[in-house]
């Protein structure tokens, strides 16, 4: 495990977020008020104090952004990362309470926000993601659970440069398949174009698991 940092490790305004945002909801509105980064100019990875600075933050960002300032308040690195056949992959904060797993995420989709602490196992709350995450071209296939201690003394918390180790390390960590049913998949996937041929400026929120949703 590496040394939490303390106090003096952070501008008086990183601190006073800090301060301000001491539990998985509060950090999961947050997150959700923050302008999704497009990345626009360029691929980018940033750290905790870059995310604070720009304010804004793709999935894999708002993760470590939200690591940061729940470490402050106890609780452990722990991303998910959840692998799409498509290659691209959704990382979100997990963390446990009363011994029940829940969520922390940005992204561009509604339903692939965080998830309330009501779920058993990580499979369970893997498989949540599921249904939200088709799109044109988006399913789930496999899903790893990662420990950012285990990145020893590189800086992801801090550094002004785009943190790729932390997302080569996320693919490097085992993933455990999900495995589902074509005919399920191609129910969602007409679903979902449909939907989308009728709304197309409009993000899909038609779950039916909007009950286990944080927000």
């Amino acid at each position: 495990m590496t040394q939490i940092p303390g106090r003096q490790s952070f501008t008086n305004a990183e601190w006073r977020m800090i301060q301000d945002h001491r539990t998985p909801v509060q950090v999961q509105r947050l997150l959700t008020a923050m302008p999704y980064n497009w990345e626009r100019d360029g691929g980018t990875l940033r750290s905790f104090r870059e995310v604070i600075k720009r304010n804004e933050a793709h999935c894999l960002e708002a993760a470590l952004a939200a690591t940061v300032i729940l470490e402050q308040h106890g609780y452990p690195p722990l991303l998910l990362s959840l692998e799409s056949w498509d290659k691209l992959d959704h990382v979100i904060f997990v963390f446990r309470k009363q011994g029940l797993w829940g969520s922390i995420a940005r992204s561009r989709d509604l339903g692939l926000h965080g998830r309330r602490p009501i779920f058993r196992t990580l499979r369970q709350l893997a498989w949540s993601y599921y249904d939200p995450y088709v799109d044109f071209s988006g399913r789930l296939i496999g899903y790893g659970l990662g420990n950012l201690y285990e990145l020893g003394k590189y800086d992801w918390r801090f550094s002004a440069r785009n943190v790729l180790k932390v997302e080569n390390y996320l693919r490097e960590i085992p993933h455990r398949a999900i495995r589902s049913s074509d005919r399920r998949y191609e129910q969602l996937h007409e679903r979902y174009k449909a939907f989308k041929k009728a709304n197309p400026d409009k993000a899909a929120a038609y779950y039916n698991n909007r009950a286990q949703w944080m927000l």
